[in-house]
């Protein structure tokens, strides 16, 4: 019994004596001592966050506010409510950053609200634009489209690039004996993409001279009358092109008339085939406008001719006043330039002419072919924009089938400017 009672008083003395270790703290009870814990009041939060955070860690009632339970206390998080908007965007389109059900307006769902959104339909087309012209901006399938993209209606004229078929209508399917420049004609060159044309206009022949004699011919020689080479009926021509036009949406076209008819034998031309109410008369010296509004006003053509401007047919624009050409029929591409051949090089509207000719002065598809290949022909038409300041408004070749012109041109209008990377092969 002494023993026992021996034995106790000596354990109250080393208790009492601090000889026995105290158990280090441990607040939550996980085991792991407070200096070593992480999250010292096991709330489920690191004590460094819940310092962030401004709330007590070592308080398992003080835990941060998180909306969203993704493990980010809302005081650090940019989307409290997890609704994929952040807490700035959401007071900027006034909904309530920590209410999922509450978030922004967003019609075309490219994170931009609607109420900020310059085009909210995501059309392309913005909505001033839009409201403008009588379009509906909320209404995605309310639009237009030139050339079969929205945004080129928003490209002015003089910054768009159309393919141009030289002597369009001298063709194998046409069957023009001499010189032949292409072998489809207008259909096939249409439904490829080409939507500008040079045409020569001559009268039948030395003694059919009538307004309703004109026709497409071109001569290769002095000794005959050109259109003993071959003649396309030019009515015809014109009355395909305006049926192609009236079935089609969107698109502008222009024609580069080399002429050798009266003025007024062409505006009776145009007045038989329907065209002559879509022709587009431009004021020099003013700024050209958008092929959305060219369309919209149903002043969807454009025509140039080779001769002096005739103040009593404006719209036939003297192509060297309103435009400027580079040179053309080189025997071999080293030769081609970018520079003023004709014309006014300080106007906005060019071609760029693109073919050669063989030694015979003819054109020739095995030289066509050398000069339209893709990469040849853009890397020249990327070289003389940048040349020349200015994105050539026509790229002219001879056998369009021969390369690729439209693919060329498809490349260069996805770029507003030479600098930028080439988009990848159409």
């Amino acid at each position: 019994m002494q023993r026992k009672i021996s034995s106790l008083l000596l354990c109250i003395f080393l208790v009492t004596s601090g000889c026995v270790e105290k158990s280090p703290p441990d607040l939550d009870g996980d085991g792991i001592q407070d200096s070593e814990d992480f999250d010292v009041d096991g709330d489920g939060w690191e004590n460094s966050v819940e310092l962030d955070c401004t709330s007590d860690p070592n308080n398992g009632d003080d835990i941060p506010t998180d909306t969203d339970e993704d493990g980010v206390c809302d005081i650090l998080d940019g989307d409290d409510d997890g609704d994929s908007w952040s807490d700035d965007d959401e007071g900027t389109c006034g909904t309530d950053p920590i209410d999922r059900e509450s978030f922004p307006e967003d019609l075309d769902e490219d994170m931009i609200c609607d109420k900020w959104d310059d085009d909210a339909d995501g059309d392309g087309l913005p909505n001033e634009w839009e409201l403008e012209r009588g379009f509906n901006p909320m209404d995605p399938a309310d639009f237009m489209s030139c050339h079969g993209i929205s945004v080129f209606c928003l490209r002015t004229y003089d910054d768009f690039t159309f393919a141009e078929t030289h002597n369009a209508y001298s063709t194998v399917e046409d069957q023009i004996l001499v010189g032949v420049n292409h072998y489809t004609g207008l259909q096939r060159q249409w439904n490829d993409g080409i939507r500008a044309f040079m045409v020569d206009s001559h009268h039948r022949n030395y003694e059919n001279t009538s307004a309703e004699d004109v026709r497409f011919c071109h001569s290769t020689g002095q000794f005959f009358h050109p259109c003993n080479y071959g003649e396309v009926n030019a009515f015809q021509w014109l009355n395909l092109l305006n049926s192609l036009m009236n079935n089609s949406s969107g698109d502008v076209v222009t024609l580069l008339i080399e002429n050798y008819v009266p003025a007024s034998h062409l505006q009776f031309l145009f007045n038989e085939t329907g065209m002559a109410d879509r022709i587009y008369t431009h004021i020099l010296g003013e700024e050209w406008p958008s092929l959305g509004d060219m369309v919209l006003d149903g002043k969807d053509l454009v025509v140039f001719w080779e001769q002096s401007q005739n103040d009593d047919y404006p719209w036939l624009h003297d192509f060297g006043m309103f435009g400027w050409t580079t040179n053309y029929a080189e025997g071999s591409k080293e030769e081609m330039s970018c520079t003023v051949h004709r014309g006014d090089g300080s106007q906005p509207v060019w071609h760029l002419n693109n073919w050669l000719s063989s030694i015979y002065g003819l054109p020739d598809p095995l030289l066509a072919n050398e000069v339209n290949e893709y990469e040849t022909l853009l890397n020249r038409s990327l070289e003389c924009w940048e040349e020349m300041d200015n994105r050539p408004t026509f790229v002219a070749v001879d056998y369009w089938e021969e390369g690729e012109v439209t693919n060329v041109t498809i490349t260069l209008n996805k770029m507003s400017h030479w600098s930028e990377e080439v988009p990848a092969h159409p």
